[in-house]
């Protein structure tokens, strides 16, 4: 179920991001990015490569922007902290992996606290 929940909010993230452009702009990369790219708004999160390549040729140097916006509301949404690396190695790809790796270590260690404080004891 972690899973289910980081792709809701890695959605939520996306689409906060591209509201800060507009409603009607919204709608519009979403409608190109259907159209173009054969990426609807809830296949975001499966196609999350094809979603940044999307970008990349959508806004070229822009989808730096972009990116960035989006995870700093995926980071909220997660509770981590968000620092942007100067470096170009880190990509979007790899901030995305590394929010969903801090989300399912917070899932895993609120289920074991769940199951700690429980009158029965079970190994997770």
């Amino acid at each position: 179920m972690p899973e289910r929940d980081f792709e809701k909010l890695l959605v939520e993230a996306v689409d906060e991001a591209l509201t800060s452009l507009g409603e009607s702009s919204k709608q519009a990369i979403y409608f190109h990015l259907d159209e173009n790219f054969s990426i609807k708004k809830d296949e975001i999160p499966c196609k999350i490569e094809n979603f940044a390549k999307a970008i990349e040729k959508t806004f070229g140097f822009g989808a730096e922007f972009l990116e960035v916006l989006i995870m700093k509301h995926l980071c909220r949404k997660v509770g981590t902290a968000f620092e942007c690396h100067e470096s170009k190695d880190f990509t979007f790809i790899q901030y995305v992996t590394a929010a969903k790796r801090s989300f399912e270590q917070k899932s895993t260690e609120t289920t074991e606290e769940i199951v700690e404080c429980g009158e029965i004891e079970l190994d997770v």
